[in-house]
């Protein structure tokens, strides 16, 4: 089954057609279809000749000169679907949605169009070219409407509100997957498990899960993953990359979401808090894995061994006992850990650490700063 889009008025439809070219007598209905349209050509012609004439005639008698407005008509319209066009070659085009001939193949993958200006923004694709470069930050986009998207980020500009909370979204597409939060929909289910998603790009990167399968290896310690993007954020152990800044302190990460919710420790936010317990959290996965003390759960098990633990990231740890590797390597010195927060407190002896502004007294641990901080508001109570 082929699919065919349609892409404006007269050159770009946006409704979705197919063709089925198994069926015989549908086949045979869409060659009556052309023959059809071949002869609406040539009625066309034979009448655009007689209108020719009678122009003619009507320009040797002549006439009073009245006063006229220009009214532009939709002249052409389709045999099949009533849509009216104010060129013919606008009408050709449109008939190849009914008649599924798409006469422009890309020499290097095969791929079909049904119009040259598709087959040109297609060949972008193998050849790298981008066209157009935002002005900020010099992007590349191989196609204008992708440009104006980005610019957004840029502008701030947010055109699409959500009626329910408010919140705004740059994107159509982005509101769209905004709304199943507030109706709960998960319409991308998992074949092989109970486990639901809200977008069908989050159910492509689960069933990897299943599959086992990492394409994304790592050329510096041969780690794989199942996206492209942990595999980059994963390259920012090796080469120490702290691309996100704290806006409050001078602390940086290299990932945005540690930013995010590192941000939490100035504010005091915890809006995940446990139903059993009541102890709150900055981030979800740390209360996810928080409930499962209460519920013993453990379901990341060693393959190696078969312990089991409560959380993944313990999981990854362990498997190091096995594997020897430790990733975690001090810029400075060179040594290596198992642990990121055992690098972080690594890295504390050879920074000036944490220094008290009462005394200037230095500290290269938090807690050892926090004692010595009693002594100081004991003194001044």
């Amino acid at each position: 089954m082929a699919f065919i889009k349609e892409e404006s008025e007269d050159l770009k439809i946006e409704d979705t057609f197919s063709v089925k070219h198994e069926d015989p007598e549908e086949q045979t209905e869409l060659m009556v279809l052309k023959e059809e349209f071949q002869d609406l050509n040539e009625m066309e012609e034979s009448q655009c000749e007689r209108h020719q004439d009678l122009t003619t005639d009507e320009k040797s008698t002549p006439k009073k000169s009245l006063p006229h407005k220009r009214v532009q008509k939709n002249n052409f319209t389709c045999c099949v679907c009533g849509k009216c066009f104010s060129q013919r070659h606008s009408l050709k085009v449109h008939m190849r949605i009914h008649t599924g001939d798409k006469l422009f193949t890309c020499d290097q993958c095969g791929k079909s169009f049904t119009q040259k200006s598709k087959i040109d923004v297609h060949m972008r694709v193998h050849t790298s070219e981008r066209h157009y470069s935002c002005p900020q930050c010099a992007k590349g986009f191989r196609q204008k409407q992708h440009l104006k998207l980005h610019m957004r980020i840029h502008s701030g500009e947010k055109p699409f509100p959500c009626n329910q909370c408010g919140k705004r979204f740059n994107q159509l597409q982005a509101l769209q997957s905004h709304f199943t939060i507030h109706s709960g929909e998960r319409p991308y289910a998992c074949t092989q498990c109970e486990k639901s998603f809200r977008q069908r790009p989050s159910l492509e990167k689960h069933l990897k899960v299943h599959s086992r399968e990492k394409p994304f290896t790592c050329s510096q310690c041969g780690n794989g993953f199942t996206q492209k993007e942990r595999l980059q954020n994963h390259m920012r152990i090796h080469t120490g990359e702290k691309p996100f800044a704290c806006p409050h302190c001078e602390k940086t990460f290299a990932h945005r979401s540690n930013l995010y919710f590192h941000v939490r420790t100035h504010s005091g936010e915890k809006p995940f808090v446990c139903t059993h317990c009541g102890k709150s959290f900055r981030c979800k996965n740390s209360l996810v894995g928080h409930m499962r003390t209460h519920t013993g759960e453990k379901p990341f098990a060693c393959d190696q061994c078969g312990k089991s633990f409560s959380r993944e990231f313990n999981l990854k740890c362990h498997m190091s006992n096995h594997t020897g590797e430790k990733p975690y390597t001090c810029g400075q010195c060179g040594k290596s850990f198992v642990r990121k927060d055992s690098l972080n407190r690594h890295e504390l002896i050879h920074s000036k650490g944490i220094n008290c502004h009462h005394c200037g007294k230095s500290f290269n641990h938090k807690t050892s700063f926090k004692s010595h901080m009693r002594l100081h508001s004991g003194e001044q109570g």
